[in-house]
């Protein structure tokens, strides 16, 4: 007991794990940011071009203004909605910071506030790993049960599902909507996910084999897929269109199969992660490989190794638990120096 009240707490090893809690909200302020300045812009464009016109007849004059005055209320009111997100936001910033500075005053691991502290990142890890698999509203109910909003990120994963979901049902336009949302974003990362989308509206189109679709689909290649700086996708484009839907030449087969739109959705996951700056897997899991890393041995995923059991037959090892093996295979092995052992096992004791 004496040993466990002497440990000290280390704030920077726990918050190496607490990254994406702060730069979630710090890009969504750089979005909303980004946001409000091509308003401005798009708004005083507009404003110029009526302002400038040659109005020569009251009527035309009086047009022009009533233009001008719908163009800046228009502006007014989205930058109103832009400015409670905003504020929306610094909350949120300030609540995490508080969240994580708390850390930095609690100075043992046995302190009854590291104990509150903790439970509360286990539900914000909770929370995450609910809202990855799908279950919003059950993620929303905990976080506010346990006043956690502003610590999780409810609406930013609720809108990923509920376009991931689309694309699995094979419905295009509400990613490609957001991909026009985040163009600029995309287009600096370097993204093809618009391409993708866009190319995937063109085999639908083909799909269809009617002359009308057919020149169609031409059209939209000319103005989507052909003259950008990937030429792969027209290219792959102009392919298709020799080769009907029930071809069996590659890769034009796998372009026609819908489980094309699987792809698309693990795409528009890692695009929008990747965006974000979201890690890929859920936090839990992240937290758990640190402490499986230091309890797994050679022998925990061994298919001749004999585990022991408890009397219900559940392993006795947490690595080698049907729970956690899975999760464990790609965390490395512990590195142990010294071998630990109990007075009572120890060689020569006990007959």
């Amino acid at each position: 007991m004496s040993e466990l009240t002497s440990t000290k707490l280390d704030p920077d090893a726990h918050l190496v794990l607490e990254q994406p809690l702060l730069r979630l909200p710090h890009e969504l302020l750089r979005k909303n940011l980004k946001n409000a300045q091509r308003q401005i812009e798009i708004a005083n464009k507009g404003i110029t071009s009526s302002l400038s016109s040659d109005a020569k007849k009251p009527d035309d004059a009086l047009a022009s203004l009533d233009a001008t005055l719908a163009r800046a209320q228009n502006l007014k009111r989205k930058l109103e909605a832009l400015h409670n997100e905003e504020k929306q936001l610094h909350r949120q910033q300030k609540a995490r910071v508080e969240h994580l500075q708390a850390l930095h005053e609690i100075p043992s691991l046995a302190d009854v506030k590291y104990d509150s502290w903790a439970h509360q990142r286990l539900d914000r890890l909770l929370v995450d790993y609910l809202l990855r698999q799908g279950y919003v509203d059950s993620a929303r109910q905990l976080a506010a049960e346990r006043h956690a909003e502003d610590l999780t990120d409810v609406p930013i994963f609720e809108e990923c599902g509920r376009i991931e979901h689309s694309l699995r049902q094979g419905r295009l336009q509400e990613a490609l909507s957001w991909c026009t949302e985040n163009k600029q974003a995309l287009k600096k990362t370097e993204s093809k996910l618009e391409m993708e989308l866009r190319l995937q509206q063109f085999i639908e189109m083909v799909r269809e084999g009617q002359m009308g679709k057919l020149m169609e689909a031409i059209a939209h290649a000319r103005k989507h897929l052909a003259g950008g700086q990937d030429v792969e996708f027209g290219l792959r484009a102009g392919g298709l269109l020799a080769h009907p839907p029930e071809t069996l030449v590659e890769p034009y087969q796998a372009m026609y199969s819908t489980d094309r739109y699987q792809h698309l959705a693990t795409l528009f996951l890692q695009t929008h992660h990747n965006l974000l700056s979201l890690p890929s897997q859920p936090l839990l899991h992240i937290a758990l490989s640190a402490g499986l890393s230091a309890l797994k041995t050679p022998t925990c995923h061994s298919i001749h190794a004999a585990q022991p059991s408890t009397l219900t037959g559940s392993p006795v090892c947490p690595i080698c638990s049907t729970e956690l093996n899975e999760l464990a295979k790609g965390v490395p092995y512990a590195h142990h120096t010294k071998s630990y052992m109990e007075d009572d096992s120890a060689p020569g004791k006990g007959g």
